[in-house]
């Protein structure tokens, strides 16, 4: 079964049997928190000590 298959399947079934009202909340917030994330690299900019440095791999 493809990916849209799957979320449409998904949809209908919260259309019949709607979430509880926290967990809608729940929903919410974490896109919220998702989408000022987002802005906030977009726009500002990582800092710097949050930036991982990647290690050259050896090879033997």
């Amino acid at each position: 079964m493809d990916l849209m298959t799957r979320v449409l399947i998904r949809m209908a079934q919260w259309l019949r049997h709607p979430p509880s009202r926290r967990t809608v909340w729940i929903i919410i917030v974490v896109l919220v928190v998702a989408a000022a994330l987002v802005l906030v690299e977009k726009f500002i900019g990582w800092p710097d000590w949050a930036t991982t440095n990647r290690v050259p791999i050896r090879r033997m």
